[in-house]
């Protein structure tokens, strides 16, 4: 009689307890935060570019648990060019900050990943793309072609402060991390970016290209690593997470 009342209290318990635990995995938090950091690259009018670092901050609003719209806050130093091996002279160190608006659409909003696990590992490979502004402040720059360069005394024309048109395009993975309940909290985040400014303040030249060549538009790669903080309100998915 006891074993028999035992059996049929069990069963509810078990039932309700599965039934909270699937619907944690298929629901997630509207909003996320995050910082992160790493380096850069140049890629501008100056023959090469050298390495530079980013850092940044950001708040995500999360249409699904894969597709999130975005603040995106960068600080850092960007640099290039040598004054001795640029076939120019030409040489700089630019600190900036930008502000852009991006979109981001991850793998496992298209890919039924349920049965695969594989491919649930893979689900927060994404690809992004925004829009936004630059604030570069040049705080070294060879202004004048040196003595003993073949053209010397030449002023290189450019401003050291400006504002441009950004536009970010990434390419990253976000390694998920659930809390105690089973939701989908913390985020380990890899990404790679290329940063297109429309003008030429990044590196602060403005040569006319009949008398230099200008190798690329100004563009700056950063490659960092952050860490993302889920939170809000919840809401449900249809697929499992």
């Amino acid at each position: 009689m006891i074993l028999s009342r035992l059996k049929k209290s069990f069963l509810p318990v078990t039932f309700i307890f599965v039934a909270n635990f699937t619907f944690a995995q298929s629901n997630y938090f509207k909003y996320s935060y995050g910082f992160g950091g790493g380096i850069n690259k140049s890629y501008t009018d100056v023959y090469e570019g050298s390495i530079g670092y980013t850092t940044y901050g950001v708040f995500e609003y999360n249409l699904t648990p894969y597709v999130t719209l975005g603040l995106d806050g960068q600080y850092g130093m960007v640099q290039g060019g040598d004054i001795h091996t640029d076939p120019y002279n030409r040489q700089f160190v630019t600190k900036y900050t930008s502000v852009t608006l991006n979109a981001k659409v991850m793998m496992g909003e298209y890919v039924y990943y349920d049965k695969s696990e594989f491919l649930y590992n893979l689900r927060g490979l994404y690809f992004g793309l925004g829009v936004g502004f630059i604030n570069n402040k040049v705080t070294d720059v060879v202004r004048q072609r040196p003595s003993f360069s073949n053209d010397p005394g030449y002023t290189f024309p450019g401003k050291d402060k400006s504002v441009n048109l950004h536009v970010p395009i990434n390419v990253g993975f976000n390694y998920f991390i659930t809390d105690g309940y089973g939701y989908q909290r913390y985020i380990i985040n890899i990404n790679a970016q290329a940063n297109y400014t429309f003008g030429e303040g990044l590196d602060g030249y403005d040569d006319p290209s009949n008398k230099f060549k200008n190798y690329s538009p100004d563009i700056f790669n950063a490659y960092t690593i952050g860490f993302r903080y889920m939170f809000g309100t919840i809401k449900a998915y249809r697929k499992t997470l």
